[in-house]
C-alpha cells in the first residue's frame, strides 16, 4: 500500500513529500476513492433511524484520506507541477467528479439526509450543527439529488467535462507563461531598470547558459520591466505577449475552452432549475443574486469613473509633456504612473525596497499576529518540504499548544503558476474530543535574492504577503467541530475580509516600525517615507477601482448571461463587457478571458466582485481598529472570536455584526479610496 493511503508517521502528521513518487498518485487515488465509497456505503446501509450523528456528521468526516490526498496532489499541481503530474490530473479529475456525483446523486443516502433535515426542528441542534445540516442538504439538492435519472446522467457528463476543461485551461496558461523569454544582449535595452532587476535578469540568463539578460512573464521579472524600462518598443512587445496568453490560435489557445466552460456551467444551472450559473452560485453568497452584484459594481462604477477618467487625463498629459506620447497605450500605464508618482510624492519602490527585506517582512507579519492574536511562530526543520525554497513553521499559542503547521513558498519557478494564494494541506476539526490542528500554506512569486542582494520586496509585494497571511490566519485560527465548516470554508464574498483587512497594517507607522528596517544599516524606515506611503496610498485609486470593477463585470457577463449561444467571439464579447470601464485603446492581439484563471480554473466564477465587496467590509472593520488603536487587544479578540475562528458556522453578516456591532457601510471604503470626502 502506498504511503499516501496510510496515516502519516511524520512529525505533526505532515505530508511526507520526499517519499511521494509521481507514479504513486493514481493508484493511491483509486484506493482512497474505494475506501471513501465504503464509508459512504456504511452510512447508506445503516439500518438505524437516520440521526444527525450517524448521517450528517458521519458524512462530513467521511473520505478524510481522499480529501488529504487531493489537497496534496492539487496543491502541488499549482505550486510544483510537471508534465507527469498534469497528465495524472487529467486522469484523476474525472474520477473525483464521478465520485462526487456518486454521493450527491445517491438516492438512498439523500433519503437519510432528507429524513434528518425534515426533522430538524425537533433535534435541538447547536448553531454549527444546524448550519452543517443545511449545507449537507443543499449539497444534494443543489447538485442534482432531486433530478430524474436521465437528467442525473446529463449532470454527471457535464461535471466530468468541466473538470477536464478547467484543468486544460490552467495548463495552457502555465505553458504559455513558461514558453516565452525575452533574451536581451544589448545593455541599453535595460535602461531605466533598477540594478536589482537587471541582476536578476542576468542571473536568469546565466542559469540557462545564455549571455546577457532574460525577461520572462513571471511577475517579478515582468512587473519591473513594464514599470521601469525606458524602451517603449520592448515594453510593447512584452505587453502584447502577456496579454495574448492562450489567445494565439495555437494548441494552447483557450478561446474554445472559455466558450465550452461557460456553456456547460449554464447548462448545469438550467438542469438544476436556475436561470444562469451566477444565479446558482450567488444563492450561497452574501450577495444572493446577480442583480445585487451588478448594482453593487455599477454603484461603485458611478463613484469611481469620474476619478478614473481624471487620473487618466492627467497621466496622458504627463506622458505627452515628458516624452511627446500622443496616445497612451496599456504598455505605458505602469511606466508613466511610476514616473508621475515619483514626481508627486518623491517616492518610488527603489527607495522603499531596502526597507523590505523578505525575512524582515516575514518577522514583521509574525510579530503583528503575535501582538494581535497571541501567536508564536518558530521555524522548524523536522518536517518534509516539496521544494527547497519552502519555509516551515510551528505556530503555537501563549501556553505552547500547537495552533497550526505553516508552509511558506515565496519564489517563482517553472513548475509554479503565477500569482499568490493561500491553501490548506489539512483542515482543522474536532473529533473524539481532540482538536486536530490545521496545516496551512501560502504561495507567492516574489523577487528572488541575487548574488549581491537579498530578496527585497516592492511595497506591492509586501501588501501581497500580508494579504495571503490574512487568509492563513483564517485557516490557522479555525476552531470548529466539522471540517467542511472550518477556516476559509465560508462564503466567497466573505473569505477576502481577513486577507484584505490585514493589508491595512502595512500603512501604519506602529506596524511598519516593527519590521521595515534597512537591510544594510538596520535603520528603521524614516517617518517621512511612512508619510509618503500613506499619502500615495490612494494614487490612481480611481483607475485601480475601475480595473477591478471591469474584471467583476466581465465575470458576470460570462456567468449571468442567458444568451451564451449567441457568443461566437470571445474577444468581441469581452470588449462589450469592458465598454463602460475602458480607458486605454483596445489591443487587437490581446484578450483577458483566455487567461482569466480566477474564474475559469479557480473558484471565482460569478465571484470576482468579492474583492470589492470584501473591501467594503475590510475598510469598515479597520475603521474600528483605528478608533480603538491598531494593536487594541479587545478589538483583535472580537475579530478573532467572531470572524477568524468561526469559519462557516453562521451567516457571515451575523458574524460581522457581532464583531462590529452594526452592518458595514461603503463610506469607509470610499473615504479611504479618496472617492468621497472625509
Amino acid at each position: 500500500m502506498s504511503i499516501l493511503n496510510s496515516k502519516f508517521k511524520t512529525a505533526y502528521h505532515t505530508a511526507p513529500f520526499s517519499k511521494i513518487k509521481d507514479e504513486d498518485y493514481l493508484p493511491s487515488f483509486l484506493t482512497a476513492i474505494k475506501k471513501a465509497k465504503a464509508e459512504i456505503n456504511a452510512i447508506t446501509l445503516n439500518t438505524e433511524v437516520p440521526t444527525f450523528e450517524n448521517t450528517i456528521a458521519a458524512l462530513d468526516f467521511s473520505g478524510e484520506e481522499l480529501d488529504r490526498l487531493s489537497s496534496i496532489f492539487f496543491n502541488l499541481n499549482s505550486a510544483e507541477t510537471n508534465d507527469q503530474i498534469q497528465k495524472i490530473a487529467q486522469e484523476v479529475s474525472p474520477l473525483l467528479s464521478e465520485f462526487s456525483n456518486d454521493i450527491t446523486l445517491n438516492e438512498d443516502l439523500f433519503k437519510r439526509v432528507k429524513a434528518v433535515y425534515n426533522n430538524k426542528n425537533s433535534l435541538n441542534l447547536t448553531k454549527e450543527q444546524q448550519t452543517l445540516l443545511d449545507k449537507k442538504y443543499k449539497s444534494f439538492s443543489r447538485n442534482g439529488a432531486n433530478l430524474s435519472e436521465d437528467k442525473k446522467i446529463q449532470l454527471r457528463d457535464i461535471d466530468k467535462k468541466l473538470s477536464q476543461l478547467k484543468l486544460k485551461f490552467g495548463e495552457n496558461v502555465l505553458a504559455e507563461t513558461n514558453a516565452f523569454e525575452m533574451h536581451l544582449t544589448n545593455e541599453s535595452d535595460l535602461d531605466g531598470l533598477p540594478d536589482g532587476a537587471k541582476e536578476a535578469a542576468q542571473q536568469l540568463a546565466e542559469s540557462k547558459d545564455k549571455d546577457g539578460w532574460l525577461i520572462t512573464l513571471d511577475y517579478p521579472s515582468y512587473i519591473p520591466f513594464m514599470t521601469y524600462a525606458n524602451n517603449r518598443k520592448l515594453r510593447q512587445e512584452l505587453a502584447l505577449i502577456a496579454g495574448s496568453k492562450a489567445f494565439k490560435g495555437n494548441d494552447l489557445d483557450n478561446q474554445d475552452n472559455v466558450l465550452q466552460i461557460t456553456k456547460l456551467r449554464y447548462d448545469r444551472a438550467n438542469l438544476l432549475g436556475y436561470k444562469t450559473h451566477a444565479h446558482f452560485v450567488l444563492e450561497e453568497r452574501m450577495a444572493k443574486t446577480p442583480e445585487t452584484v451588478e448594482n453593487f459594481l455599477n454603484e461603485l462604477l458611478e463613484k469611481a469613473k469620474p476619478a478614473a477618467e481624471q487620473e487618466f487625463k492627467t497621466l496622458e498629459a504627463f506622458a505627452k509633456d515628458l516624452d511627446g506620447i500622443d496616445m497612451l497605450q496599456k504598455w505605458d500605464s505602469s511606466y508613466y504612473a511610476e514616473k508621475l508618482k515619483q514626481k508627486l510624492f518623491s517616492l518610488d519602490d527603489e527607495q522603499l525596497k531596502p526597507y523590505f527585506k523578505l525575512e524582515n517582512v516575514i518577522d514583521g507579519v509574525f510579530t503583528i499576529a503575535e501582538r494581535l492574536y497571541d501567536l508564536k511562530f518558530e521555524e522548524i526543520d523536522n518536517i518534509d518540504k516539496y521544494h527547497n525554497d519552502v519555509l516551515t513553521y510551528k505556530v503555537t499559542d501563549t501556553k505552547g499548544d500547537l495552533i497550526s503547521i505553516f508552509y511558506a513558498d515565496f519564489f517563482p519557478r517553472s513548475g509554479k503558476r503565477n500569482g499568490a494564494w493561500m491553501t490548506v494541506y489539512k483542515p482543522q476539526y474536532i473529533k473524539n474530543g481532540v482538536n486536530d490542528r490545521p496545516h496551512i500554506s501560502i504561495v507567492c512569486n516574489f523577487t528572488k535574492p541575487t548574488k549581491s542582494k537579498p530578496s527585497l520586496l516592492t511595497f506591492n509585494e509586501v501588501t501581497t504577503l500580508f494579504h495571503e497571511f490574512g487568509h492563513a490566519l483564517h485557516g490557522m485560527l479555525a476552531n470548529t467541530t466539522y471540517p467542511s465548516l472550518s477556516g476559509t470554508s465560508v462564503y466567497w464574498d466573505f473569505v477576502e475580509l481577513p486577507s484584505q483587512v490585514l493589508e491595512n497594517w502595512c500603512f501604519e507607522k506602529e506596524a511598519l516600525e516593527l519590521f521595515a528596517t534597512h537591510y544594510e544599516t538596520g535603520d528603521v524606515i524614516p517617518m517621512e517615507l511612512i508619510d509618503k506611503i500613506k499619502a500615495s496610498a490612494t494614487f490612481h485609486e480611481g483607475m485601480q477601482t475601475l480595473r477591478q470593477i471591469s474584471f467583476g463585470l466581465l465575470d458576470m457577463s460570462w456567468h449571468a448571461n442567458e444568451s451564451l449561444d449567441t457568443i461566437t467571439s470571445v474577444k468581441a464579447h469581452e470588449q462589450k463587457a469592458f465598454e463602460n470601464t475602458k480607458l486605454f485603446p483596445d489591443v487587437e492581439e490581446n484578450c483577458m478571458s483566455t487567461a482569466f484563471s480566477h474564474i475559469f480554473q479557480g473558484g471565482y466564477s460569478s465571484g470576482y466582485y468579492s474583492y470589492k465587496w470584501a473591501e467594503v467590509l475590510d475598510a469598515d472593520a479597520f475603521e474600528y481598529f483605528l478608533e480603538e488603536g491598531v494593536f487594541n487587544k479587545a478589538v483583535a479578540k472580537k475579530f478573532k472570536d467572531n470572524v477568524l475562528s468561526q469559519g462557516g458556522i453562521e451567516d457571515p453578516m451575523t458574524l460581522y455584526k457581532r464583531f462590529r456591532g452594526k452592518a458595514p457601510k461603503p463610506d469607509a471604503l470610499l473615504k479611504r479610496a479618496g472617492l468621497i470626502d472625509n
